[in-house]
């Protein structure tokens, strides 16, 4: 059985061997202890009501409960951009016209933003290739949209998510390399990883402030901006059938999309509801959906993936689901169903 909980200190070892493995991209997942330590560490302090704003964010883990480990992380950050400036590029447009010469050109453009400050981000979502099978990634991925629809007092009414550029197997990046390498003295992974442990005044000592203009670019570079990496592709499949959309924002180093949505246009706001809990055996003749189950409780906050039968408002629950989510007979839990063509 596989649940999804907050992050605990006990996690570290099992989230660092995580990081190893997630390579360059996931800025927000460095192969570094004492940082994915302060990461569980912010986690703790957000439960507890001891953080500040800014420092607010939530680490979830995927945990195994066959053998104890934990295969998969995802996370919420609050609000973004509030202590340190939070950069993209705005894909914009110039038009330059002179009727004497009978010139009309529409010409699209890169323009240095911080449009999204304040907004909630999701993000730091990464599953051990062992376990990318029977919708784990699925599962790890809109549970979050779970968790804020449940506490979403907690959150900003906008929410964006930062998907992974084009890059090859060697890390390099078209778009860095025919723009970002030539107003920084470093490649690609370096300025990367850099940006991803919170080091990024040199983005604003270095980056241009003036509208680059996309056409002045190689076609190496034009062709990968808004695009997403292969691998990433499913990841942002599921977030577009959450109800996130891709505004015209990118990533300064990869040309990466930046989606977003405001939390009314979220499917899990929308749909997901509170039913009651019946424990008991399950009748296997019966017919059963796929739903993402939670409990209420936000500091002890667990989730399942299950096929459940729903009747009358009523979910019925395994004794064994029930103990894995810490729910009694006739307690309230939250779920979502699963689009049918997502099973």
């Amino acid at each position: 059985m596989m649940i999804v909980r907050h992050a605990e200190h006990r996690d570290l070892d099992d989230i660092y061997q995580l990081a190893t493995k997630a390579g360059t991209g996931l800025t927000s997942l460095p192969p570094n202890k004492e940082i994915l330590s302060a990461r569980i560490e912010r986690t703790r302090n957000t439960l507890n009501g001891e953080a500040s704003k800014h420092e607010q964010g939530y680490l979830f883990v995927l945990e195994d409960q066959s053998n104890g480990r934990v295969v998969g992380v995802s996370a919420l950050e609050v609000a973004v951009g509030l202590t340190e400036p939070w950069y993209n590029f705005h894909v914009g447009t110039q038009v330059h016209a002179s009727k004497a010469l009978n010139v009309y050109k529409v010409l699209p453009t890169l323009f240095l933003s911080n449009d999204h400050t304040g907004y909630s981000e999701l993000c730091t979502l990464f599953l051990d290739p062992e376990y990318r099978h029977s919708n784990n990634g699925k599962f790890l991925s809109k549970i979050r949209f779970l968790f804020i629809a449940a506490f979403r007092q907690f959150f900003q009414q906008h929410l964006l998510a930062e998907m992974r550029g084009v890059s090859d197997e060697q890390g390099r990046s078209p778009f860095w390399d025919e723009l970002g390498k030539h107003f920084f003295n470093m490649d690609f992974s370096t300025a990367d990883y850099l940006s991803g442990i919170g080091q990024k005044v040199f983005i604003a000592e270095l980056m241009p402030r003036y509208p680059l203009y996309v056409d002045l670019l190689p076609e190496s570079a034009r062709n990968v901006i808004g695009k997403v990496h292969p691998h990433t592709l499913p990841a942002y499949r599921v977030l577009e059938a959450e109800g996130l959309r891709y505004q015209g924002y990118v990533d300064i180093f990869d040309a990466g999309p930046t989606i977003e949505a405001e939390l009314d246009d979220l499917r899990a706001v929308k749909d997901s509801r509170l039913v009651n809990v019946s424990i008991g055996a399950v009748d296997s003749k019966k017919s059963r959906s796929h739903y993402l189950v939670a409990n209420e409780a936000y500091y002890d906050y667990r989730a399942l993936l299950i096929q459940g039968q729903l009747h009358d408002e009523t979910l019925y629950l395994t004794a064994e689901q029930a103990q894995q989510l810490e729910v009694i007979d006739g307690q309230s839990v939250r779920i979502l169903a699963l689009n049918p063509l997502e099973k």
